[in-house]
Order: C-alpha cells, then structure tokens, then sequence
C-alpha cells in the first residue's frame, strides 16, 4: 500500500485522492445499502470530480482497488463497468481504465440543488439574472403549482455556470409567497433552495420529466451556443414536506457540459418511460 502512490505516476494529486477515497470498504454490505461495487464507483468517481484523476490519467489496477477495498477483483470490474457506462472512463483490453473528459455527471439519486452539486463534483456555481417579474400564471403554470386560474406568480429567468462556463438556463415559476422571497435574494450568487430552506421553505419532493429539445434563439444567445443545438430539458415540479407545490421550473443544459444518471434496480425503479407527443413546447409557458 505504501508504494501506490509511487505506482501510479498519472495521478495529479495522488495523496488528494485517497484523501477522497475511503482506505477500508467493509466486505459486506447491511439491507438498503449501496452494493460494493457501487460504493467502490462512487468513491472512484467522487476523486475522479474532484481532479484527483485528470482526463488521460490512469487508474489503479484492478489488484490494487481490490487490496484498498478488500474485496474481489470482480466487485472492481463492475465498479468499472458503472463507470464506464456513465462515460466516465474508458478501456480496452491489456491497458489500464483511463478518465475520460466530458459532460459533468448529475444523479437524480437524490435530491441536490444545482449549486450543491456542483459544489459536490469540484465546480464553482454561480448565476446570470435574466428577468425576474411577477404576473398571472399561465394555466400550465397554475396546474402544476396548484393554483387558481389567475393567480399570481413570479416567473424567473437565470443562467447558471460552472466555473464561469454558462451550462444551464432555469426558467422557473413560484407561487406567489415563496417567489416574494426569492425575489429578495441575491441571485447572481446564492442558491435558491438553500436560502429558502434557511427561511423554513423546504424543497423535499420533486418530479422530473427529461426530454432534449433545439436550443431556440434566447437559449443559443444565453449559453453561447448554436441556435438549434439539442438541449438536455429537464422539466420539475417540486413540493414541500405537506405537498404543496413550491415551484415549476423548466431548466434546459448543454448536452456537452452536463449528463443525467439515474442508478435503478429491480427492487426499486426510479426510472419510468413515457411516449414523447408532438406539440407546442410548454417553454414559452
């Protein structure tokens, strides 16, 4: 173990990433826990975010993640396989796994604000106002905030980045009361979610439809990209503990900045399918 560090000549920061990585994995896992490959991706990926292994570096060999993890060669392989299919490493036969550089990956596993994730892969968030106003729901907006036809919201407008880059456009209804608050804050700055929770509004349930759409004119413009370029859209509905609606938003990424991954198993399915229908884009909401 003393000489790993020594071995693995393409780490940037060899003792920064075990630092991340957990030394010891217990060899077995208790009911409702992540299996063991699982936990040995995820610590691989978690030092891979955080540039412990730059794209091009080499990983350890599956001998030695088996000797840091106590486990088998097998588990290693899997924890590979995960990330390799979440495009995080590549591999071909004889050679060691490389990282690979590409779209920052989000998991909808849990329930992050953009600026707690991006904070969790090693990135700098921050925000681009736009437009925040207040006016009457759109009857999208108010059957998906619950809401009386008619009623009054704000409707806000911002573009994320990572580290400067521009990623995301949110463009995102509340209610009323809570837009009231959000309207106060620094949005060039701070997270909505988490200002919002300081102030006793908490996010806890959301759904999540996910489709790719052209970018249109404002979004090329916002993103600095080509009109027409596909878009990952992310459509959400988010409720507090009691169920009520406390916001719609529709965010659109680039593709080439950000990925979804969504972990599923045949106990539990996060992950359902619907039939896409031709119509208009409920963007202009």
């Amino acid at each position: 173990m003393a000489g790993l560090a020594n071995r693995n000549a393409d780490v940037k920061s060899p003792l920064a990433a075990r630092a991340i990585m957990s030394t010891v994995m217990a060899p077995s896992t208790r009911p409702g826990e992540p299996s063991l490959y699982r936990k040995v991706a995820d610590d691989l990926r978690a030092a891979i975010a955080a540039g412990g292994y730059e794209p091009g570096a080499r990983l350890p060999s599956e001998s030695e993640l088996a000797e840091r993890y106590s486990v088998s060669r097998g588990t290693v392989r899997q924890a590979f396989a995960a990330l390799r299919a979440d495009g995080v490493i590549a591999s071909r036969r004889g050679a060691r796994r490389v990282v690979i550089g590409g779209p920052r990956l989000q998991s909808f596993g849990e329930l992050l604000s953009f600026s707690r994730w991006a904070r969790a892969v090693g990135e700098q968030p921050a925000g681009r106002m736009v437009s925040v106003l207040r006016r009457t729901a759109t009857p999208i907006e108010a059957e998906r905030l619950a809401l009386p036809a008619g009623a009054w919201i704000y409707y806000l407008v911002r573009v994320r980045l990572l580290s400067g880059r521009p990623v995301m456009i949110e463009r995102t209804a509340f209610p009323d009361q809570v837009g009231a608050l959000v309207a106060g804050f620094d949005l060039e700055t701070e997270s909505i979610t988490e200002r919002l929770e300081e102030l006793g509004v908490v996010f806890a349930d959301a759904e999540h439809v996910i489709d790719s759409v052209p970018a249109s004119a404002e979004d090329a413009r916002l993103l600095a990209s080509r009109p027409r370029v596909p878009l990952l859209r992310e459509r959400r509905r988010t409720i507090d503990p009691a169920g009520t609606p406390v916001e719609w938003s529709e965010d659109r990424y680039l593709g080439s900045a950000v990925a979804f991954t969504v972990h599923n198993s045949v106990a539990a399915n996060a992950l359902s399918r619907t039939a896409t229908q031709s119509g208009p884009d409920e963007a202009g909401q």
